[in-house]
């Protein structure tokens, strides 16, 4: 161990009893306000299932406490437990060439971090999601869709790999610019193939058929400005019962896509508001700015990768006793969480604003009242906590509490003169 391993022990250490201590907050918050509807949501959700709501967070919250011990003890056993130098002399010894050699090893942690989180996706799945009656995911189907994502990690994962770890090593002092060119284009070619050659492979896509909200819709987008390759309908019940609506795509091969448990949830005007909300991240930019912070956050990563990769107490304080640019990738992929742990609440934070401001164009393009219908009915259907402890909150959300967000959205109801 050196003054790195120390420090990262020490900041590892600060942020999973941050963590613990929100998590406790959390609980005890939740579990005080349980016998309580708020008063904006007490006419609309019944105390059952805000009792629901409380139950389902506090077992989310719970299992998160176990999953974030175990997360820290395999970090520690994969760095300063020399399970990812054991790994990487495991490559060696096979005598490969070098690129081979880092692909092998890069793949072959990726597959055992998937598989060494198997029993947790199997426990949320099949146990706290078919407790509160969400799981609609069949063994046969989960299976199916492991076996998809494994297949696409190879088809993609091996190429990009390959690619980045040439770059590594020819094109000098300044790979780190390139492989942040690569990455970034590689970036952009998924989010303009996910919808038309990838979501397809897990969901059923159809183009929504009823005439009169198409018609809203296409109404709303007029006014909006804004052009999409179609409004379609997923078989999200297929494996969930939670409800949801997104944009995919990139340019002008944008698609709405709203999940069926949704549709038979809203009405149609309320399904023009949550769709004008989701509108107002494009009108108000939220989306560029987003990949550009992401575009910036991920050239200054890959600088500091490129400084180092060449500091022996880099590889020295996360055990690897022999450096190389495929360890040195893997650990920077690990150690990075770990030292920007803390920024979650400022990142959270300008979420946060992003859904206000969204919250805004939607109250200027549809009824306010119905999006304030819209999402008291979301908050029913998906169990989500109307009570969360403000600091957890503040921490973790990437959206207003309900309470706040409600209260916000009463400001922009015209009243009669």
């Amino acid at each position: 161990m050196n003054l790195f391993s120390v420090l990262f022990l020490i900041v590892l250490l600060a942020g999973m009893a941050v963590q613990f201590w929100l998590a406790r907050r959390q609980i005890a918050y939740v579990s005080r306000h349980r016998d309580q509807v708020p008063a904006n949501f007490a006419a609309q959700i019944p105390l059952t299932d805000h009792q629901k709501a409380a139950d389902y967070t506090l077992a989310k919250t719970r299992f998160g406490q176990m999953e974030i011990v175990v997360g820290v003890l395999w970090l520690l056993v994969w760095t300063l437990g020399g399970g990812l130098d054991l790994l990487d002399q495991m490559w060696r010894s096979l005598e490969l060439n070098p690129l081979l050699t880092g692909v092998g090893f890069i793949i072959s942690i990726f597959a055992l971090m998937a598989l060494l989180d198997l029993p947790f996706s199997l426990y949320r799945t099949f146990v706290i999601e078919q407790r509160f009656g969400f799981n609609r995911t069949t063994p046969k189907l989960f299976i199916a869709d492991l076996v998809k994502q494994t297949l696409l990690m190879l088809l993609l994962g091996v190429p990009f790999a390959a690619v980045v770890l040439w770059l590594m090593e020819a094109s000098g002092s300044l790979w780190w610019l390139y492989v942040w060119l690569v990455w970034m284009g590689f970036a952009l070619f998924m989010m303009w193939a996910y919808p038309a050659f990838i979501a397809p492979l897990f969901n059923k896509f159809k183009e929504l058929q009823d005439g009169g909200l198409v018609e809203r819709i296409q109404s709303l987008l007029k006014r909006c400005g804004f052009t999409s390759k179609g409004v379609f309908v997923m078989d999200g019940s297929r494996r969930s019962g939670h409800g949801n609506a997104y944009f995919t795509g990139l340019g002008t091969h944008k698609r709405i896509v709203f999940f069926d448990t949704l549709m038979n949830t809203l009405d149609p005007t309320e399904i023009e508001a949550v769709l004008a909300h989701e509108l107002g991240h494009f009108k108000r930019k939220h989306v560029q700015k987003r990949m550009a912070i992401m575009f910036m956050m991920s050239l200054a990563g890959l600088a500091l990768l490129g400084w180092l990769i060449e500091q022996p107490w880099f590889y020295e304080g996360l055990g690897i006793t022999q450096p190389s640019r495929h360890t040195a990738l893997i650990l920077f992929l690990l150690a990075m969480p770990v030292f920007t742990f803390f920024l979650y609440p400022i990142l959270a934070y300008f979420s946060r604003k992003d859904e206000f401001e969204a919250d805004d164009f939607a109250a200027q393009q549809a009824d306010p009242r119905a999006l304030i219908e819209a999402l008291v009915k979301l908050y029913k259907e998906n169990a989500s906590t109307l009570t969360p402890d403000p600091l957890y909150s503040a921490f973790h959300d990437s959206h207003p509490p309900a309470t706040a967000r409600v209260a916000h959205l009463l400001t922009k109801i015209p009243h009669p003169a």
